[in-house]
């Protein structure tokens, strides 16, 4: 296991908004089976991310018994881009939060941006009502054809039928993952 971003990661997440929008538009529609299993080093793109507690994050996926695809997210020590993702609170008993589920982009549902996205739906990811993070939306593409190692996500609030776009952020293959609730 590789603790340290690669230099592909690394550019992409120097890009700015309408160099990430572009990546994202050419972008391809990742597997789900691709993502099952794994954990994604991540890194939120954004004016205020280097100043966030959230600039680095860990995304993991995994596959429930009756086959739906979700996922969770970690915290990690904030140590910036080139430093180890160390998860916390550590990485022998990390804190997972943040459920979301995973499925094609549906071009009849509100959440139709990049139909050729997945679509991380946090809102039916099962956290408590109260929890913020329901109002997320991401959508996550494949960098290059056929790869799930690179991905690059945009960021969206849900806020009643209207949808704030908030930021971009690049996911990169970080390690095997067998966790599931």
């Amino acid at each position: 296991m590789n603790d340290l971003a690669s230099a592909s990661f690394l550019a992409l997440g120097r890009c700015r908004g309408p160099e990430l929008e572009r990546v994202l538009l050419r972008g391809e529609t990742p597997s789900l089976d691709g993502l099952v299993g794994w954990e994604y080093r991540g890194l939120n793109v954004a004016f205020w991310a280097p100043f966030s507690p959230i600039q680095k994050f860990i995304k993991g996926f995994y596959r429930d018994p009756a086959g739906t695809v979700y996922g969770y997210n970690e915290p990690v020590v904030q140590n910036g881009p080139e430093g180890p993702w160390r998860a916390k609170p550590s990485d022998a008993d990390p804190r997972r939060f943040g459920f979301f589920r995973v499925a094609p982009v549906d071009p009849a549902s509100r959440d139709d941006a990049y139909l050729h996205a997945l679509l991380l739906d946090y809102g039916r990811g099962g956290n408590p009502l109260w929890d913020p993070s329901r109002r997320l939306r991401d959508y996550i593409v494949r960098v290059h054809a056929g790869s799930d190692e690179l991905l690059l996500g945009k960021a969206t609030l849900a806020l009643g039928p209207g949808r704030l776009p908030t930021n971009h952020f690049v996911l990169e293959r970080h390690r095997r993952t067998d966790w599931t609730p």
